[in-house]
């Protein structure tokens, strides 16, 4: 699958078994994800446009392995557990978050990533970013360091994945941004309770709720 990808676009899809993908994150191994995945097959919808972010959903966690990764992986933290199901092909912008996330690969997915570590003067060019091929099934931490978005569709159905981050991520932030005085540049990209973003001019909607316009060059699409 990841291959065929490959031909299809004008950049490489890589592997997560691929070198380069350990300056982004790292499969997770020692955590048995099964009845997350089961639920989300069972109890969760591929929308027919866009995407449906859920930051956090009763039934997912309700499931014993929160505990666990509260305990172990967190470091006694407390996180949610949610997903993102759609039909996304393109890049749109860039998020990053203070902590870790794991995302866990309902069906085979492609994730475009980038490093905080290119953000010049809050810009980040597409050209530095990399695309990784996600087999259903996998679970991945992806460090803080490691700028990411929605997946992208390999199937025409579209994709699922779980997400979980630190308990209130990516919900409303208690100041509007229109009353929020920065402090450093950065402050200009947070968007939502420790979410910072980049979002493509081509994202109008993003942009139109506040997202600082900083990714340039091309918004990347991975064709199927």
């Amino acid at each position: 699958m990841q291959v065929q990808i490959t031909k299809k676009n004008n950049f490489s899809v890589l592997s997560i078994d691929d070198s380069s993908f350990t300056t982004y994150g790292k499969v997770i191994t020692g955590y048995d994800f099964t009845d997350l995945c089961r639920t989300m097959e069972h109890f969760t919808t591929i929308p027919e446009r866009e995407n449906s972010y859920v930051a956090s959903d009763p039934l997912l966690e309700g499931d014993p392995i929160k505990q666990r990764l509260e305990s172990n992986f967190y470091g006694e933290m407390k996180v949610q557990i949610g997903y993102c199901n759609g039909r996304n092909s393109t890049l749109n912008g860039l998020e990053y978050h203070k902590g870790s996330e794991i995302n866990i690969a309902v069906t085979d997915m492609v994730l475009l990533l980038g490093q905080v570590q290119d953000i010049v003067n809050n810009t980040f060019h597409s050209k530095n970013v990399r695309a990784y091929f996600i087999p259903k099934g996998t679970a991945i931490e992806l460090y803080e360091t490691t700028l990411h978005f929605a997946p992208c569709k390999v199937h025409d159905s579209g994709f699922k994945c779980i997400v979980i981050l630190p308990e209130g991520t990516n919900s409303p932030l208690e100041t509007p941004l229109a009353e929020r005085k920065n402090i450093t540049d950065e402050d200009k990209l947070l968007f939502m309770k420790n979410k910072w973003l980049l979002a493509h001019p081509d994202r109008k909607p993003l942009i139109e709720k506040g997202a600082h316009p900083g990714i340039i060059g091309e918004n990347l699409e991975v064709l199927i």
